[in-house]
């Protein structure tokens, strides 16, 4: 039983306020970050071998349906969308880099609150809205790995090392 108890239509509304909030906040957090903080593929934006250099992406058919995402990025002042590449007056390339390791911060931070959702919802609903978290963000993770991979891949080439540091293996 929620801890809450609201008809079926404050349980509607309180859900999309949830969800409104919480992206709005963890937006608003990864935005703050400085660059420097996302300067480094960390444990969370390593590449995984599952991903097989990207092959992964390419077998979800990514490039076919990754420009119908909605793109957020310049919402806040002095963001930065990932539709078009930062010229190289704001560090191009590696700037975009950066900003995707933003993005996917971003959007996994947006599935730690989903359980908090049992405070108003019956089991079912509360199960739903941690799929819904899921589903939604898991696609926008998904494709900034993806794009950061590929622009990785183009810096190596241009520079003769990697983008982020030292090669791990």
């Amino acid at each position: 039983m929620p801890v809450v108890d609201l008809p079926m239509g404050g349980v509607v509304a309180a859900n999309i306020a949830f969800w409104a909030l919480v992206h709005t906040a963890t937006g608003f957090y990864v935005h703050g970050l400085p660059p420097e903080r996302l300067d480094r593929d960390g444990w969370l934006h390593r590449p995984l071998r599952v991903e097989a250099g990207g092959r992964l992406y390419e077998r979800l058919r990514i490039r076919r349906w990754k420009d119908r995402l909605p793109e957020a990025g310049a919402l806040f002042a002095g963001g930065v969308s990932k539709r078009h590449l930062p010229s190289a007056a704001v560090g191009g390339l590696g700037r975009f880099v950066v900003e995707t390791r933003r993005a996917e911060l971003g959007h996994w931070l947006a599935l730690v609150p989903g359980p908090l959702a049992v405070l108003w919802n019956p089991p079912v609903g509360a199960a739903a809205m941690v799929a819904y978290g899921v589903l939604v963000n898991l696609p926008f993770i998904a494709v900034q790995r993806f794009n950061r991979q590929r622009a990785q891949r183009v810096l190596e080439r241009s520079n003769g090392s990697r983008s982020d540091g030292p090669r791990r293996r």
